[in-house]
């Protein structure tokens, strides 16, 4: 008998909602959450100082707005959120709002950054992050107070401290406009987001418990647990949510019905109304991993075949290899092993020299499913295609 398939790889590839955050509290909860007094900032050395517009804080003044954000240096995307937090900064410059960065590295870390160009905005990241407060805390006190007290385990993280000096809001930095402009403008929700926030952090081990229900061959558990979460959504997204997991747990399960089928179409519906051909591929590619666990696919990779065959127009050209490949799966599990060859041939011609090594023995195994033999010629062709192919396909698709 074929094991089960982890959910792993569904949890991956189903639609699920985006940012959804992790956590690193501790058994007894997190001490510093949404509504909580900010801790006073105790922070080592003051780098960058808005061109001398902001003065180093140790306590939060009434009425103003203050962004404690946590980076570092070897941080990509702490690196691509900086003309990011120098726009917000100038953009509410004189209106009581300070952005204060803060890094547990030393100066001399921080200052051979400074000296260096930024990758894409053509000035140095002095330059840059001059705009607002850059700061370093080798002592790891404002990060123990903050991150750790928490339980937030990824940076960028950002805290907005507002008017009244209580966490109003925690986040990757990239999401905080329309929160921030909301604090600013006094139309923040802090009770909604506070909901919102603290069920986030609990969807990690939602996710694992289902996960082991799930490996464990525990299904009614698992469809159970899965109904209950849809129950106790705060909101719709999140009923969406745990609705797609409720049909990924029957069909990873081999209980495929109807209702199932029908949810699974209308998903791909949306997906080629939306002209969204890697959420087609993604789940096309994640169904094609549980056939391989001896599931009944029923209709879905015909319905699924027909998805991503339409949106063939919209597939960007860095994609043509993995939209030709999965073509070609989709056919196998139609059985169509001529169609699956022909496109699986497309994708090898599409290839760089070394995906299209890795991709050869696929063809093969489908040409001899369909009964297709190749001569020497042929295969010495090939060869000398594949030594061109690098130019037609980029690396990242492997």
């Amino acid at each position: 008998m074929k094991k089960r398939l982890s959910l792993a790889a569904l949890i991956a590839a189903a639609l699920c909602v985006g940012g959804l955050r992790s956590s690193q509290a501790t058994a007894a909860g997190p001490t510093l959450t949404i509504g909580s007094e900010a801790p006073e900032l105790d922070i080592e050395n003051w780098m960058q100082d808005g061109n001398g517009f902001f003065k180093p804080v140790t306590e939060f003044k009434k009425d103003n707005v203050y962004v404690v954000e946590f980076w570092a240096t070897w941080c990509g995307p702490c690196i691509g959120s900086m003309p990011h937090l120098a726009e917000l900064q100038n953009q509410y410059r004189g209106q009581g709002v300070q952005i204060i960065s803060v890094t547990n590295e030393d100066t001399e870390t921080v200052n051979g950054l400074l000296k260096k160009e930024h990758p894409q905005e053509g000035k140095t990241f002095e330059e840059i992050t001059s705009a607002w407060c850059l700061t370093s805390d080798p002592d790891e006190s404002v990060s123990e107070d903050y991150m750790t007290a928490s339980g937030a385990n990824g940076i960028p993280t950002a805290f907005v401290v507002g008017k009244t000096g209580l966490i109003e809001w925690i986040g990757h930095p990239g999401s905080m406009d329309l929160p921030l402009e909301a604090i600013v403008n006094d139309a923040w929700d802090r009770a909604k987001f506070k909901v919102q926030y603290e069920y986030e952090n609990r969807m990690e081990e939602a996710m694992q418990r289902l996960n082991t229900l799930v490996g464990t061959e525990k299904v009614d558990e698992a469809m159970d647990f899965v109904a209950e979460m849809i129950k106790e959504a705060p909101s719709q997204e999140y009923k969406d949510h745990w609705t797609n997991m409720f049909h990924n747990v029957k069909l990873v399960t081999g209980q495929l019905d109807k209702e199932t089928t029908e949810f699974y179409q209308g998903l791909l519906a949306q997906m080629e109304e939306n002209k969204d051909p890697q959420a087609a591929l993604g789940f096309a590619n994640m169904l094609f991993g549980v056939s391989q666990q001896g599931a009944d696919l029923g209709t879905l990779p015909t319905d699924t075949l027909a998805t991503v065959t339409a949106l063939e127009p919209t597939i960007p050209e860095s994609y043509k290899v993995l939209y030709y490949n999965t073509i070609a799966l989709m056919n196998e599990l139609n059985e169509d092993f001529v169609k699956a060859a022909e496109a699986q041939e497309k994708a090898v011609g599409l290839a760089t020299a070394r995906q299209a090594k890795r991709m050869q023995p696929y063809l093969d195994e489908l040409r001899k499913k369909a009964g297709i033999e190749e001569d020497a010629d042929e295969e010495d062709a090939g060869e000398d295609n594949d030594k061109d192919a690098g130019e037609k396909a980029a690396d990242d698709q492997e």
